[in-house]
């Protein structure tokens, strides 16, 4: 660390770190990189361990007062933080698109709903309380008390920026919790967006502190941050092969976590769905920001008997959506696009027909540009079949009945999202509760979370539950204590 600021008018061309209400500036630098146009977006202070330690160090210095601050008080900080959050969403908006390649619509949804998220958290606050249970012996009362934790790490990716960053610490910062927030390095801007906003909102200095790092230091920091002794949970959003080593790590240290990791979402069309609404549900699903989300719809599943019908609705519904241009989606990295691209020639090689894209077209000659693609005849034996793209690629599986649909579902490590399309609520139902999913959408399309609803996985797509009341009891413990009358 060279030198601390907090000159809030700072040009942002140079990003610092954001440790105990100051801005940090490294000689550990990097670049950002607009996926757009291949320039550079600004010079971004990466940290250290060092860095990290006195991130920490901040947080645990801050956290008494802040567990003893008053739900009115938080209440207040959380509800001025959405306020200025919306005041200036264009501003937050070119960031986010400057740094992940996102349209405006996406970038928009990113603020509405993260504006949101932080209304419905402020008003659950007041809402944490304990209870008086019965005990056996008649002189003795117990009391269970609700507690935060202390520090809490939050590790947010870089393709929701703003929704997976303002939720990984939000959660924690209502229950009375300090956070260290590690974002991606794609997205820095964002990420001291957020930091900048709560601090302006009235969160005391030190209660949020945000790092982001060079790539080749994200293990030496992670793990750093990990077994640091004041932290005490952490939560991760991001890629099912990074969560298991986050995982490892904080289990050999004895601390608990909350992931939310990659996804594989299927979409059921059954005989009698209404097939425009799933083709739309399906194209929204699959594309919307080129697939880079966890519960994009990768798998389409139909019954065979309206198979060619769905298919055409399915054309029509994504030529819609993609509107005029050449069709292509912009990806974060050109690293990304080459891999998504890698999956499609590798199943097209082996036999996978394109319906919509073709293997010419699947990748363009310049740019991380990808055409959707959706493709038929992928076996089991293609890693297309059960890899998560993380693209615009979704392939197409007929079955004959509800039961072999039910099995193509579950025939994946992940758990995250899925949907159902069917006009019989009973059906739909009855399938819902056999999926395994920490969602199913009957009706509607994969990609589907609110702040009020519980958010998670299952199987390799994660454990834990953000949102609602579930996202404040993750932050809590539990304590009892008893007395003699």
């Amino acid at each position: 660390m060279v030198g601390l600021g907090d000159d809030m008018n700072h040009e942002m061309d140079k990003v610092p770190l954001h440790i105990a209400g100051k801005r940090v500036y490294t000689d550990c630098q990097f670049q950002t990189i607009n996926p757009a146009t291949g320039g550079v977006i600004a010079t971004v202070s990466g940290a250290s361990v060092n860095d990290a330690n006195l991130a920490v160090a901040s947080a645990q210095a801050s956290f008494r007062g802040w567990s003893e601050s008053k739900p009115g008080e938080r209440r207040t900080i959380f509800m001025r933080a959405a306020d200025i959050l919306e005041q200036r969403a264009s501003q937050y908006c070119k960031y986010m698109q400057d740094e992940t390649g996102a349209d405006l619509v996406w970038c928009m949804f990113n603020i509405r709903t993260s504006a949101e998220l932080l209304r419905d958290i402020a008003g659950r606050i007041a809402g944490i309380r304990g209870f008086i249970p019965a005990t056996s012996d008649k002189g003795t009362t117990a009391l269970v008390y609700q507690e935060p934790w202390g520090v809490i790490l939050a590790i947010a990716p870089w393709n929701a920026p703003y929704i997976l960053g303002f939720r990984s610490v939000a959660y924690a910062l209502a229950a009375g919790n300090t956070c260290v927030l590690k974002g991606s390095e794609l997205s820095p801007h964002c990420m001291f967006a957020i930091a900048s906003i709560f601090e302006e909102a009235g969160l005391p200095q030190g209660c949020l502190n945000a790092l982001y790092h060079r790539a080749e230091d994200a293990a030496e920091i992670t793990r750093a941050l990990i077994q640091h002794p004041a932290v005490k949970k952490i939560n991760f959003t991001g890629s099912t092969t990074v969560g298991r080593t986050i995982a490892k790590v904080a289990g050999e240290n004895l601390k608990p976590v909350l992931m939310e990791l990659g996804g594989k979402a299927s979409t059921i069309i059954l005989e009698d769905a209404d097939l425009r609404q799933g083709a739309i549900a399906c194209a929204q699903g699959a594309f919307l920001h080129g697939g880079q989300i966890c519960m994009s719809c990768e798998r389409i599943i139909v019954q065979s008997s309206v198979a060619d019908a769905f298919l055409r609705e399915l054309e029509s519904a994504t030529k819609n959506l993609l509107g005029q241009g050449d069709g292509t989606q912009l990806m974060v990295s050109q690293k990304a696009a080459d891999k998504i691209n890698d999956l499609v020639q590798q199943a097209i090689s082996s036999g996978a027909e394109p319906l919509i894209g073709s293997a010419a077209s699947a990748k363009l000659a310049q740019g991380p540009r990808l055409k959707p693609v959706v493709l038929k005849h992928v076996t089991k034996e293609m890693d297309l079949y059960y890899t998560e793209s993380f693209g615009p690629v979704v392939i197409i599986v007929t079955v004959d009945n509800e039961e072999q649909a039910l099995a193509v579902a579950n025939d994946t490590e992940y758990g995250l999202s899925a949907a159902v399309f069917t006009r019989n609520l009973h059906k739909a139902l009855r399938l819902a509760k056999k999926i395994e999913s920490g969602a199913v959408h009957i009706n509607g399309m994969t990609v589907h979370d609110e702040p009020t609803l519980p958010h998670g996985g299952v199987k390799n797509s994660g454990f834990g539950r953000f949102g609602s009341e579930f996202g404040l009891q993750e932050f809590l413990k539990t304590k009892t204590v008893t007395f003699q009358n």
